[in-house]
């Protein structure tokens, strides 16, 4: 397993750590999942999510190569904004789900899954050597801390001179914190205010920085938070993790990301085939659901059924600390999609009835 630079950190603090993404990675510390979660919606969390994948194309085509690889016009990005996008094979397939950041007019950064690291790295190598580019792995380099929620701004003022309040949504700010150049960027993946945090820099640095966060934020109620708390943030705002809501089999316009596919903005790998799904129509849907019974905890894998017939997955679950329900979210077929309709939720000879329900199930912070 490798180590992030914050390992030494993780494991002073008591957390529980689990193989990720090649990574040893904590999953949640002492106080538990449920009040980390907590955390996040209240006050305010750091996350290390350094597994995270850094991919830079640079040169004359930049431009061309990014609208060539991915789903979103990248075109529409100016110098300091970022947009969620995706990469898809000829089907329509999705490969991986990322972040666009526009660093310069010819340079442009993919945030990439780090479980998908090393294949989107190939799939670019690959379909990126015909454009007149430079292609660069920097993903050992950069290590990358989330701090989410309410407070998270009041946290990081006071060891940065960049005005935080000012970053749009979406936007970023090459700067310092803690003293350490870094890009700081208004995104993170937990549905509350938050920036996350790119820097360059060996074990020592990083656990200045990470020193440094923790100490201005304490005032603020700032805790470290793992990756569990991390997975159920982010289903109650009905985002999608890739390998279990989306892979190489489900396309955007299935999995309710019709609005980054821009299939006008010209030619892009899978648009043919997206082309093709959206005249004719999607067969299937991501949906999310509320379990009716609160002592049955959807999760991944569990049969979805309708009228006594199997009609697909659960692909994410869990109980929702916010809101003290079991959700979850799966495919089914699009007349079953609407909100309000009744399915059933099947794990082995367990089920319980469930309610389709409009996303996403929590309301935003950002």
């Amino acid at each position: 397993m490798r180590h992030t630079r914050f390992f030494e950190i993780h494991h002073r603090l008591g957390a529980k750590t689990v193989p990720f993404a090649g990574f040893e990675m904590p999953i949640h510390y002492p106080k538990g999942i449920l009040h980390e979660h907590t955390v996040v919606r209240t006050a305010v969390g750091v996350f290390d999510v350094s597994h995270m994948g850094e991919l830079e194309i640079s040169g004359p085509q930049a431009l061309d190569a990014v609208q060539h690889l991915t789903v979103n016009d990248a075109s529409k990005l100016a110098v300091g904004k970022a947009h969620y996008s995706a990469m898809c094979n000829e089907q329509g397939g999705i490969v991986d789900d990322l972040l666009v950041y526009r660093l310069g007019e010819e340079h442009f950064m993919l945030v990439v899954n780090g479980a998908c690291e090393e294949k989107d790295w190939q799939w670019i190598l690959t379909h990126a050597r015909s454009f007149d580019v430079e292609l660069r792995n920097a993903s050992d380099e950069i290590s990358l801390l989330a701090v989410q929620g309410p407070r998270s701004i009041d946290a990081l003022q006071p060891i940065t001179p960049v005005e935080l309040s000012t970053v749009p949504y979406y936007s970023f700010v090459e700067g310092t914190l803690a003293g350490v150049p870094m890009i700081l960027s208004r995104t993170g993946y937990t549905g509350e205010v938050g920036f996350e945090l790119y820097f360059r820099g060996d074990e020592r640095i990083a656990t200045s920085v990470w020193n440094a966060i923790m100490e201005a934020g304490a005032p603020f109620g700032i805790e470290p938070v793992g990756l569990g708390a991390r997975d159920t943030l982010r289903l109650e705002k009905g985002y999608c993790l890739y390998g279990n809501d989306i892979d190489e089999t489900t396309t955007p316009l299935e999995a309710g990301l019709g609005w980054i596919t821009k299939l006008q903005k010209g030619d892009f790998i899978g648009r043919t085939a997206l082309m093709v799904q959206k005249e004719r129509g999607i067969e299937r849907k991501l949906i999310g659901f509320i379990v009716e019974s609160e002592r049955f905890i959807p999760r991944n894998g569990y049969g979805i059924a309708h009228a006594g017939k199997s009609v697909g997955r659960v692909t994410s679950g869990s109980i929702s600390p916010s809101l003290g329900v079991p959700i979850g979210m799966g495919y089914v077929p699009i007349e079953l999609a609407e909100p309000g309709t009744t399915i059933e939720i099947i794990a082995n000879s367990r089920s319980s009835p469930a309610r389709v329900v409009k996303m996403p199930f929590y309301p935003s912070g950002t």
